[in-house]
C-alpha cells in the first residue's frame, strides 16, 4: 500500500503541475480565504479519485490474466499523458470569471468547480491507470494528496510571484516524468 501511496502521489503532483486546476485554484484563491479553496479542492478530488480508483481496480481484477498487456496499455497511456502535458492546459477567461463570480459557500463553490474540472481531466485517468496495477487504497489516498499539494503549492508560489511561473519549464519537466515513466510500464510489460 505504501508503494502505491508514494508513487501516486509523484505521479499525481507531476500531472498536476502547470493543469488548468492549478488556475483555477489560484484564481478561487483571489476571491476566498485559501485554507476555504484546499478543503473545496480536497474533498472534490477525494471523491473524483474514489471514483478512479474504483475503475482501475475493476480494470485490474477484471482483466487479471493479461497483466503485460495492462502494462504496456498503460506505458503507452502515460505517454499519451506526456503529449497532453506538453500541449498544455489554459484556463479559457470564461472560465476564469465563473471562477471569480461563483456564488454560495467558498467550499461549494470550489468543490463543485473543481469535481468538474476533473472528470475526465489527465489526473482522473492517471489514477485510473494507477490502480489498475497498485493497491486502490494507496492510489486513492496519494493521488489525492499528490492533487491538493500541487494546487497547494500554486496557490502559495501565485500569491508570492503572480503570473511569473516558468510555465514552460514545468509542462517540459512533467511531461519527461510521464514519458520516462510510460517507457519503464511498456519495458516491464515487454519482459
Amino acid at each position: 500500500m505504501f508503494e502505491a501511496l508514494w508513487l501516486s502521489t509523484a505521479v499525481i503532483f507531476v500531472a498536476e503541475l502547470g493543469d488548468k486546476s492549478q488556475l483555477m485554484a489560484m484564481t478561487f484563491a483571489t476571491r476566498y480565504r485559501a485554507r476555504d479553496v484546499i478543503i473545496g479542492i480536497t474533498a472534490a478530488t477525494a471523491v473524483v479519485h474514489l471514483a478512479s480508483v474504483g475503475i482501475g481496480y475493476w480494470i485490474g481484477t477484471s482483466f487479471e490474466t493479461y497483466q503485460s498487456g495492462i502494462a504496456i496499455a498503460a506505458g503507452v497511456a502515460f505517454l499519451g499523458f506526456a503529449l497532453w502535458t506538453l500541449r498544455g492546459d489554459e484556463l479559457t477567461e470564461g472560465e476564469a470569471d465563473k471562477a471569480r463570480k461563483a456564488t454560495g459557500s467558498a467550499l461549494l463553490a470550489v468543490g463543485l468547480a473543481f469535481f468538474l474540472a476533473e472528470l475526465g481531466d489527465k489526473t482522473m485517468l492517471a489514477t485510473i491507470t494507477l490502480a489498475v496495477r497498485e493497491d486502490w487504497f494507496g492510489v486513492w489516498i496519494g493521488s489525492t494528496v499528490g492533487m491538493v499539494a500541487a494546487d497547494a503549492l500554486a496557490i502559495g508560489v501565485g500569491a508570492v510571484l503572480g503570473k511569473h511561473l516558468p510555465e514552460r519549464a514545468i509542462r517540459y519537466g512533467a511531461a519527461v516524468a510521464f514519458a520516462i515513466f510510460g517507457a519503464l510500464l511498456i519495458f516491464e510489460g515487454l519482459r
